[in-house]
């Protein structure tokens, strides 16, 4: 009896070990002819020159090489609540990323695609993909989440100053602390390499002026700014999306 288990459990082993092999196979081959897609793809992306959400994905085009265009969404008159935005995306919001007969939204999702499909930017193993989704979900939950608002009040709608432009102040200077403390002894988030993470963490961050943020007091975020903006490919996102500038009130039809 204490055999025929033995035997039981060294098959189930074996059978295990086969089925990582087959998923490494078909994650292998799944990236392969995403690769070569990807080379002669033309991507679409739906956006607008002040969305930083929508830049994170036109600068990971621009850095991987893509051949893409922008397709302008006029959002400050609410073209992305129109019928014909939302059979793109029915949650009306940008980016959308179209890649053939593929349409993705949500920035994270479209930078893990380009990630995987030009395998530049992307993680090296398992462990590293899960923290480079630890710093984007850290990004869309505390910095870019804080600052795409305050922004928004206090260069767009011009609030002034009230208790939610305060709050969403202090809430983005400490996430910017954060960011600045684990730039303290690495070029980038990850170390030596740049990764979809600090392309989803810098897109508000080009726009720091028109949120009001003393950028002076994050001199670690400040030079991998410059280390990002230095990097082959990389354009200002007025200079790299439709939309800018904005029409004067007085000058605008609507």
């Amino acid at each position: 009896m204490l055999q025929t288990e033995k035997q039981l459990l060294s098959q189930r082993g074996i059978l295990r070990l086969i089925g990582v092999y087959f998923l490494i196979l078909v994650r292998y081959c799944y990236l392969q002819e995403t690769a070569e897609k990807s080379s002669t793809m033309k991507y679409k992306l739906h956006c607008f020159a002040q969305s930083g959400n929508a830049y994170k994905v036109a600068l990971m085009l621009n850095l991987c090489g893509a051949d893409w265009e922008p397709v302008f969404v006029d959002f400050f008159n609410g073209g992305h609540l129109s019928e014909e935005f939302a059979e793109l995306n029915d949650m009306n919001e940008v980016p959308v990323l179209e890649a053939g007969d593929l349409v993705l939204s949500q920035t994270g999702v479209i930078l893990d695609y380009l990630a995987d499909a030009f395998e530049q930017f992307d993680a090296a193993s398992v462990p590293e993909h899960r923290e480079i989704m630890r710093w984007i979900m850290f990004d869309n939950h505390k910095l870019t989440g804080q600052i795409s608002v305050l922004r928004f009040l206090r260069h767009f709608k011009q609030t002034g100053e009230t208790e939610v432009t305060g709050f969403l102040h202090f809430r983005t200077t400490k996430a910017l602390a954060v960011l600045d403390k684990r730039l303290s002894n690495a070029p980038f988030v990850l170390g030596e390499k740049v990764s979809i993470a600090d392309i989803s963490m810098c897109g508000y961050l080009y726009f720091a002026d028109e949120a009001e943020i003393d950028m002076s007091e994050f001199p670690n975020v400040v030079q991998w700014l410059d280390r990002i903006s230095a990097l082959p490919g990389w354009v200002h996102p007025y200079e790299l999306m439709p939309g800018h500038p904005l029409p004067d009130k007085e000058d605008d039809p609507a």
